[in-house]
């Protein structure tokens, strides 16, 4: 149970890690919760212009995803964890990004980090569904678009290809929750007031 919780409590601590604040202080780029849509994400940073900053951003949100549950598998094997093990250290990351303890607890949305996170418990659903989000980002030039369109056919990817579980399970929560940060861009696309990818 200790190695559980540590487990956990360590992937949370990875999720927290903010690249787009991380990136843009390296760039020399203004805070990110300071300009656009005042979130800490690749889309906003590339609102700056600068393309190698969004770039890192987008990496760095989504490896720490992958690192994080890949490294809660490799750890619960090793110490004996519970076998909710990964499932929560899934979840404790996202909600890092989300929530995180180094940034004040004003985060991003999830969705690199996300992405990380399914490319980590089965890597060809997470490509199916990196190139939908590439498609709809792409075709209507709305991150938000895109990213609630992978965020619905998240769960329905993860049991269809690992069957009912905690891991699969885990989709449900990060689909939640990612509809959840994204209320206000529903409500600005429903008006149609959306911003643009690089507006």
């Amino acid at each position: 149970m200790l190695a559980s919780l540590l487990i956990v409590a360590g992937a949370y601590l990875i999720g927290s890690i903010s690249f787009a604040v991380v990136v843009s202080r390296a760039f020399g780029l203004p805070d990110p919760h300071e300009y656009g849509s005042k979130n800490p994400g690749a889309t906003n940073v590339l609102r700056t212009g600068n393309k190698a900053a969004a770039l890192f951003t987008l990496l760095g949100d989504g490896l720490k995803g992958f690192v994080a549950v890949f490294a809660a598998r490799m750890l619960a094997d090793r110490f004996g964890g519970a076998e909710w093990t990964v499932a929560a250290a899934a979840v404790a990351v996202f909600v890092g990004h989300l929530y995180p303890l180094f940034h004040r607890f004003a985060g991003g949305k999830g969705v690199s980090t996300a992405a990380g996170i399914v490319f980590a418990l089965h890597w060809p659903l997470a490509l199916v569904l990196t190139a939908i989000w590439l498609i709809m980002a792409f075709g209507f030039k709305i991150s938000s678009l895109a990213a609630l369109t992978t965020a619905v056919l998240l769960p329905i990817g993860m049991f269809y290809v690992m069957g009912p579980g905690a891991l699969a399970s885990t989709s449900i929560v990060i689909a939640a929750l990612l509809f959840w940060r994204h209320r206000v861009n529903i409500r600005e696309l429903i008006a149609g007031r959306e911003r643009s990818i690089g507006r």
